[in-house]
């Protein structure tokens, strides 16, 4: 048997059937911004490996960080025990992140990265003898990832997890904002959300939202004035606010951070995926002093939370390498042409019968079909185009590494319209 053959009778990939799995590629290696196959090909990645590769692959810094620490130590327990490594990663972070943000929780992945948000929400209230404040608002369209909380803040009709509702603690969900970005901006978008706040502040520990982009839920981009909103109705009502991140983060809408285009501090934030240039998974949860102080009032008195990888030293090594390089501000102007030439070539994909709308922030660009695609064909497609998309749903969408070079980019795009035409 050989390897594609074993994989797919034995190997479970992620959202496929175990009955009718979708095919799989075989990579061999990769470099910068290309991914090479078994079968010989090279394909320019449009996915940065689900938004995480922002610097490419075998980043030679990246490297290095890895090959010295795995020279001293892999691995050791965060409980009781630190290393430069983390502190040198949580130091970059705080310096990097929005105002107010003090202290920093290190987890494994970013799915476990949204629990410990939303649990660090109802253990401050818990401890402000605030009990009854234990429900969550979100927006419809958000993802948050696909464990058991963080399913519970996702949408609960159009997200994944459905099958699940009986058994997920029941959130509260206002309207997905409806105002794109770079349009003027409708206040009959806030109202839902501002009557769900008056109705039920009483009960509310947190908001949680994605900054500027929904990613899973659908690729959708709104306006800044709505986040800033939810910031204000957060403050009025004393609800904490949680910003997902972990996609938006570290430069691929054009800020920094998502609320940056809203110009907010959020209460708690969650980062990932790019974090450590897609070498390996990390994540964060990063809060104020207030809710740090707040959690740890009255009983227990600590926080109940402590992954066994969590702090790891190889990947916060990586981390913090990659962290340096976000710091050298190249980036900007990486995304900056690549948002240029996506608004310039992307948009030629509305002529074609299939599409439906195209949307373009920073390194994301999107094109959403009338219906749903077929993913393996289309993927045939790519391969055979020389181009790494990975389609979903109605969305043909790329968000590459931020290196990527504009004849790599236009290799994406002209195999996205003739995918589609």
């Amino acid at each position: 048997m050989n390897n594609i053959d074993f994989d797919k009778r034995h190997i479970w990939h992620p959202y496929t059937s175990a009955v009718n799995p979708l095919p799989c590629y075989e990579v061999t290696g990769a470099a910068g911004t290309e991914i090479h196959l078994a079968t010989g090909e090279k394909l320019v990645d449009g996915m940065s490996s689900w938004w995480a590769a922002i610097h490419g692959y075998n980043h030679p810094a990246l490297n290095a960080a890895a090959h010295q620490q795995i020279d001293k130590f892999s691995h050791v327990m965060f409980g009781g025990l630190t290393h430069e490594p983390a502190i040198d990663v949580c130091q970059q972070l705080l310096a990097m992140a929005p105002a107010g943000l003090e202290r920093v929780f290190l987890a494994d992945s970013g799915s476990v990265s949204v629990e410990v948000a939303l649990k660090m929400a109802l253990q401050y209230w818990a401890c402000q003898g605030r009990p009854d404040k234990h429900k969550i608002v979100t927006p419809r369209n958000g993802y948050h990832g696909d464990t058991f909380a963080a399913m519970s803040v996702c949408d609960p009709v159009n997200g994944m997890h459905s099958l699940f509702s009986n058994m997920l603690a029941p959130q509260l969900f206002a309207p997905a904002p409806q105002t794109q970005f770079g349009q003027t901006f409708s206040e009959d978008d806030i109202l839902p959300l501002e009557e769900l706040f008056d109705s039920h502040h009483h009960e509310l520990a947190a908001l949680i939202i994605e900054p500027i982009v929904q990613g899973a839920g659908g690729m959708r981009i709104y306006h800044p004035e709505y986040l800033r909103r939810c910031r204000q109705l957060c403050d009025q009502y004393d609800v904490l606010l949680i910003c997902d991140e972990i996609a938006t983060g570290f430069g691929r809408t054009g800020k920094l951070f998502g609320c940056e285009h809203a110009q907010i501090s959020p209460d708690i934030m969650c980062v990932g995926k790019a974090l450590t240039g897609g070498y390996m998974t990390l994540a964060a949860t990063m809060c104020t002093e207030d809710v740090a102080l707040g959690v740890c009032q009255g009983e227990p008195g600590v926080f109940m939370h402590g992954p066994t990888y969590m702090g790891n030293p190889l990947a916060c090594s990586v981390a913090a390498a990659s962290l340096n390089i976000i710091a050298q501000n190249n980036w900007q102007k990486q995304v900056e042409a690549i948002e240029a030439q996506l608004k310039a070539t992307l948009p030629d994909c509305l002529s074609l019968a299939a599409v439906k709308d195209v949307r373009v922030l920073g390194a994301i660009g999107v094109v959403e079909t009338h219906h749903s695609v077929d993913v393996a064909r289309l993927q045939r497609h790519f391969v055979k185009a020389g181009v790494w998309i990975r389609p979903f749903n109605k969305l043909v969408y790329i968000m590459p590494p931020y290196i990527i070079t504009p004849d790599a980019l236009t290799r994406l795009t002209d195999a996205i319209y003739d995918a589609l035409s």
